[in-house]
């Protein structure tokens, strides 16, 4: 049977770590353009630490892969494999600098719809994501980020601006990205910066609990906007497996994933489950709910589930902390029964299929992997050859994974992106080595190189997937 007719095939990226031109156009600064390459990385995307200003750090994000200069031989390169969508950030203050002006700030608003309309002369489908870590460093000072309420007007006017401007151009729309990193690396998920004693959760709990209104509000809005607008959540996947059939295992187990699912809970099914509210009360904090939140949150859910997928976790009640992985921030037990990449994030095609039913029988809404990829050493050969057969071996045995979930267990994905489709600055490290890409991009850690586009050998064989709807692995 095989993927329906019209599947979505594609690729994924995020403004921050694709486009450059950090300061060109009229784009204003944001929390993503002061997350440094180097050690201070990770403490500063926790906001334990923070950095005000561009100073002797180096920036990885300020050129990323010069996608502002490139766009139209990259959108080519998508279309040449074949591309049915291309998952794209907006980066905010490219619209609006601060983030609190009235008026967007135009030529922000021609680029991307110059994108769009590349996207459109290739029959690609644009999937914007409205926020994907990023936000205005005007109001991270103003308002201290998304733990202030008058962060949701700010977003809501800039989401009213796209499905406005892009109306004819873009049907699919995701709110928030992996809006489950609120809780792990809060900086760049919600530009929070925790002050001295202060309770940490009840802090995210207040970011979390505004983008969830504004979220509710914009999909409402791209609803009476333009009917055909599709609007999903965004998570960080990936099933928790407890580390051995002891009870407190399996038990860790439930309560990790629940703290995984309870925001896209919100999202999908309309409101705080119960344990979600027991958890915040366990850590000491409330719901900031104010008049009108319950009914506007079991009003206005997503029409589909998005998600990314890298690797499963596991769970255990008394973890070793010697035996611990890293996999998209999120620290797990080691998993013995599984292999590993270079950067130790492990490999488990079958934890996708478990994901995706985990998902579709919790939530029973379309599902869509708008993440999932191998990060890797890549190497460019005498010859300009990159033969990265591990990525191909990688991606085979997950779209076979996505297959038999959707042949033999009857789930519904809309479509699958794969993360990093051209090479770009990754998320967590800031690396440039960290390679995902179909396209190379010749560009090291520190920012030197020529920015050359190169295809790897994988750019064939996703051309080839792509052509036969996922026949040809």
């Amino acid at each position: 049977m095989g993927f329906k007719k019209g599947f979505l095939w594609g690729g994924a990226t995020a403004a921050n770590q694709l486009e450059g031109g950090w300061n060109e156009g009229g784009r204003g600064l944001a929390n993503v353009d002061l997350m440094p390459h180097g050690q201070d990385r990770y403490v500063i995307g926790t906001g334990e630490k923070w950095i005000d200003h561009v100073d002797d750090h180096y920036f990885p994000s300020h050129k990323a892969v010069e996608f502002y200069h490139h766009y139209k031989e990259d959108i080519a390169l998508m279309a040449e494999m074949g591309f049915k969508v291309f998952r794209l950030s907006i980066a905010w203050t490219r619209i609006f600098p601060k983030g609190d002006e009235q008026s967007p700030n135009e030529e922000g608003l021609k680029f991307y719809e110059d994108i769009f309309k590349e996207c459109h002369k290739y029959h690609i489908e644009p999937l914007v994501t409205i926020n994907h870590f990023d936000c205005p460093m005007y109001l991270i000072n103003k308002f201290g980020g998304w733990r202030d309420r008058r962060m949701i007007d700010c977003y809501v006017r800039l989401a009213n601006v796209l499905f406005t401007r892009y109306k004819s151009l873009v049907r699919y729309w995701l709110t928030f990205n992996e809006i489950n990193m609120i809780l792990h690396f809060p900086f760049v998920a919600a530009g929070l910066r925790f002050k001295d004693g202060e309770n940490k959760t009840q802090a995210m709990i207040n970011c979390a609990h505004h983008e969830l209104v504004a979220s509710a509000l914009v999909t409402k809005l791209a609803h009476e906007i333009n009917p055909q607008n599709q609007i999903g959540c965004m998570l960080a996947a990936g099933t928790y497996y407890p580390e051995t059939c002891k009870p407190e295992d399996y038990w860790k187990a439930i309560c990790d994933n629940r703290e995984s699912y309870m925001f896209i809970d919100v999202q999908s099914r309309g409101y705080y489950p119960p344990y979600a509210l027991k958890w915040i009360e366990s850590h000491q904090a409330t719901v900031p709910f104010v008049e009108g939140d319950k009914e506007l949150l079991q009003e206005n859910t997503v029409d589909f589930i998005s998600f990314s997928y890298y690797s499963s976790r596991v769970s255990s009640a008394t973890p070793d902390s010697s035996l611990q992985t890293e996999s998209n921030i999120f620290a797990s037990v080691i998993n013995p029964y599984l292999k590993s990449s270079d950067w130790g994030w492990q490999i488990d095609p079958l934890g996708l299929r478990i994901t995706m039913n985990e998902l579709y029988d919790r939530y029973q809404k379309p599902l869509f992997i708008v993440e999932n990829g191998l990060g890797a050493k890549d190497i460019v050969e005498e010859d300009g050859i990159i033969q990265d057969d591990y990525r191909i071996d990688y991606l085979r045995e997950h779209i076979q994974a996505m297959k038999d979930a959707v042949d033999q267990d009857g789930v519904d994905l809309m479509g699958y992106t794969t993360w990093g489709c051209i090479d770009l600055i990754s998320n967590g490290t800031g690396e440039m080595e960290k390679r995902y890409g179909f396209i190379y991009v010749d560009r090291d850690n520190m920012g030197n190189g020529t920015f050359k586009r190169i295809k790897k050998k994988s750019f064939a064989w996703y051309k080839k997937v792509i052509a036969t709807n996922g026949e040809y692995l």
